[in-house]
């Protein structure tokens, strides 16, 4: 075998690093890869799945609490007096029995024969034994109840700080999940800049502008996925729609039914402020009402114009003035 040069040798070895060298440059790094917003909007999904159902239980459990910390306000009102009552008839006794024990029962019945008529000795001693018992049986009654109630305290004073517990509990993995969905929609928005997903006029960006399984952000990513479908006078879908057909199908999603007519839905739900809009809430324009939109965030909404246009999104003062925000449901 022919031996190579030493001069030659460090020549290829110069090469076999540049080569080296440029295949590391030419290897996509994946890792740095932007996700697409549809593979970030499913995992906003499977969060927001896990999320629901914990705010519900947090809501009840919180619930839960708030009536039980209000019942133990409400025993401990009743409690106190009751307390007061027993310690005061307590005391009450006691001064009787010191008396007596001062003065002594002999004393005490010779007081009686000497003020009083033979004839009328028993009676006022029978009247003494009844008041006594009386008093006893006041006394037992106003404690037994006054331990019912102490009892009952404890009870829900246990049970309390167990549900204090859940509540805690349930409000710091609600708090952990809601970090998920918030990093994810951060990323979402990332997404869509990287990818430059906006469809000309028609799609402006990020649609809605967040992402969540609430109902108004539902209704609001079904008139999402409507856009482009053009406009068709007096059509719900599926081939068209026009202003008033495009938010009702969109409520329709989460279940809530709006009449295809923009004056009717002018009174559906309740009255929003503009500074108060949430993603999925109406917006109406025209004197009179003559057309209906829906916010999907980021002073956006989606709309379907007029005839030979399409849905889409604009800036919610595009169509003009608005005049009304409603808040379905």
């Amino acid at each position: 075998m022919k031996r190579i040069g030493a001069p030659r040798a460090a020549v290829l070895r110069s090469l076999l690093c540049v080569v080296a060298a440029i295949g590391v440059v030419l290897v996509p790094t994946a890792a740095n890869a932007t996700p697409a917003p549809s593979t970030i909007e499913k995992q906003i999904d499977e969060q927001w799945n896990k999320l629901e159902p914990l705010i519900e239980q947090y809501n009840k459990v919180h619930g839960e609490l708030g009536s039980n910390r209000a019942q133990l306000k409400k025993i401990d009102k009743k409690l106190a007096p009751l307390e007061l009552e027993v310690d005061l008839a307590m005391s009450q006794v006691g001064a009787m029995a010191s008396d007596a024990y001062m003065r002594g029962s002999p004393g005490a019945l010779e007081s009686m024969v000497v003020t009083g008529s033979p004839t009328g000795l028993t009676e006022k001693l029978m009247f003494l034994d009844q008041l006594a018992r009386r008093q006893q049986q006041e006394v037992a009654g106003v404690a037994k109840l006054r331990d019912k109630y102490a009892k009952q305290k404890s009870d829900l004073a246990t049970l309390t700080d167990a549900v204090a517990a859940r509540d805690k509990d349930l409000a710091t993995r609600k708090d952990q999940i809601q970090k998920k969905v918030d990093d994810l929609q951060e990323l979402r928005i990332e997404a869509y800049g990287a990818s430059g997903v906006d469809d000309g006029p028609l799609k402006l960006g990020p649609c809605p502008a967040t992402y969540s399984q609430e109902a108004g952000n539902r209704a609001a990513q079904k008139a999402c996925d409507l856009i482009g479908k053009p406009y068709i006078f007096g059509s719900a879908g599926p081939t068209g729609y026009d202003c008033s057909g495009l938010t009702q199908v969109a409520w329709r999603t989460v279940g809530v039914s709006l009449s295809h007519y923009t004056g009717s839905q002018i009174g559906a739900g309740r009255s929003v402020s503009r500074s108060n809009l949430k993603v999925g809430d109406l917006i109406f324009y025209g004197s009179p009402v003559h057309h209906v939109a829906i916010y999907v965030g980021d002073g956006k909404i989606v709309h379907a114009p007029h005839t030979g246009d399409y849905v889409r999104m604009a800036d919610m003062d595009r169509p003009g003035t608005p005049v009304a925000y409603r808040r379905p449901g």
